[in-house]
């Protein structure tokens, strides 16, 4: 007896059940592991694993994953793999810091900045210094000496004082503009009415930093007044309002610019994106040591914007219904690219290129194109990673990225992401980077050494690949 077809929409019931259960499957994995810890840390310990603190401080601690994960995620499904992702992140917070820290605003306006004009000042203040030293010594050593040599070396030196009087001048003035062009900045925050009133005001205010600009300016004006003579010469300077902005989009940027380049070496060359990435990986830290000078950046205080710092910050007024801002453009971010691969003719072309490269060639797809774009977008990603990285730490280092790759790949595989390509979703990598977390958190919290966590979140990615790997057999 023949069976009965099945309904239309007892069909379209059945695949919207399985495609719900493949959504839920890496939240269903990440509450049993929160379960497990949650319910250990009651037992075993202080039973602070499930409070809502420390739920909060693994969203804002693995935010700099998540938002590189969710670029990778894009990545992944299109069959490549970005090995340079760690320091790539590390090389846009050092161009973030550098923007900072050279107030790049102001310096691209003035040609200057204030650190490097105080710096080329107190250097041609010393040459000038050790020259006049010298004309005294020579003169007094000479006393004794024929009149004709006396006045020959007393030339000799007094032509050297004469050619380093123009640059230390020059140097000089070209500081006062600068504090000036500074003062007339910051008088347009400063409150006057205080001023006048020499009422006393908050360490760091506008009005702070009028007075210790005209307190420079002063001390400019006196002639044996040197940058060395004052050992906090150089703080208390505010960047131009604009640096910001820029130094934010220059690491942006930068962030596009890594992706560019290994999608256009993958795509260029036809080199196995696994051989590619892993070049580049040193290269960006070699960039990020030659604009640091091999050293971390660290940006004054003054040179560090409240917002910028406050993205994730636990701080009370820099909080937005519980959570730091830089949490909640997170789940913006992923929402984007959640409607990006569900939506778009782009996001159905990266699973094709993970599913079946030739095929998609075959049906007119720009394979090299679509590869160059998808490793450009995630270099966005890595761009605003980075900003959370420099938001987090504060300092720009090259090295603070080496390692960060391993985590960014293991989250899109441990949320379902196929190193096969043509599968992976935004919710299971979410669901990865919180499995990864809950796992360093737990371990923490239960007193576990460092080797049982790592023997742990091994087992979980082998676990999560062989899994993988048994799906697609089956579907052969």
């Amino acid at each position: 007896m023949a069976t009965a077809p099945t309904p239309p929409a007892a069909s379209t019931g059945l695949r919207l059940l399985r495609h719900a259960w493949r959504l839920l499957r890496p939240i269903l994995a990440l509450l049993c592991v929160y379960a497990f810890f949650a319910a250990t840390d009651y037992l075993f310990s202080d039973n602070t694993f499930a409070s809502g603190k420390n739920l909060k401080t693994l969203l804002v601690d693995n935010s700099i994953i998540a938002v590189a994960a969710l670029g990778m995620t894009l990545v992944i499904i299109s069959g490549g793999i970005d090995l340079s992702a760690g320091t790539a992140i590390a090389l846009c917070a050092t161009t973030l810091a550098w923007g900072l820290h050279e107030d790049v605003a102001f310096l691209t306006q003035h040609g200057s900045n204030f650190v490097r004009a105080s710096t080329a000042w107190r250097d041609a203040a010393q040459e000038l210094d050790t020259a006049q030293a010298r004309l005294r010594a020579a003169a007094k050593r000479l006393e004794s000496a024929p009149s004709d040599r006396r006045q020959a070396e007393r030339d000799r030196w007094q032509a050297a004082e004469e050619r380093l009087l123009a640059p230390a001048a020059a140097s000089k003035e070209r500081l006062i503009q600068i504090l000036k062009a500074k003062l007339a900045a910051v008088k347009e925050h400063a409150d006057p009415g205080k001023m006048a009133a020499g009422e006393k005001t908050e360490p760091g205010s506008w009005e702070d930093r009028q007075r210790l600009i005209e307190q420079k300016l002063a001390g400019l004006e006196q002639p044996d007044f040197r940058p060395g003579d004052d050992p906090q010469w150089n703080e208390g300077i505010p960047n131009a309002a604009a640096s910001t902005l820029v130094a934010v989009l220059l690491a942006v940027l930068a962030g596009v610019g890594v992706g560019l380049l290994n999608g256009v070496l993958i795509a260029g060359l036809k080199l196995a994106p696994f051989i590619v990435t892993l070049g580049t990986m040193t290269l960006y830290v070699g960039l990020g040591n030659l604009l640091s000078a091999n050293q971390p950046i660290r940006p004054s205080a003054e040179q560090r914007p409240a917002g910028l710092m406050d993205l994730l910050s636990f701080r009370p007024d820099s909080l937005f219904l519980g959570l730091p801002a830089g949490v909640w453009l997170l789940f913006l971010l992923a929402i984007l690219v959640a409607l990006l691969l569900r939506y778009t003719v782009f996001g159905r072309y990266i699973f094709a290129l993970g599913s079946n490269e030739s095929t998609a060639r075959l049906c007119g797809v720009n394979v090299p194109g679509y590869k160059i774009g998808i490793y450009a977008l995630s270099g966005l990603f890595l761009g605003l990673a980075g900003v959370y990285l420099f938001s987090y730490t504060e300092v720009g280092n090259p090295m603070d990225g080496l390692g960060k790759e391993l985590q960014i790949i293991a989250a899109v595989v441990i949320g379902g992401g196929s190193l096969n390509g043509g599968r992976g979703s935004v919710i299971g990598t979410l669901a990865g980077v919180g499995i990864m977390a809950v796992i360093d958190s737990g371990c923490d919290q239960l007193g576990l050494q460092d080797q049982a966590e790592r023997i742990l979140l091994g087992v979980v990615i082998i676990g999560a690949a062989t899994i993988d790997r048994l799906r697609t057999r089956g579907q052969e």
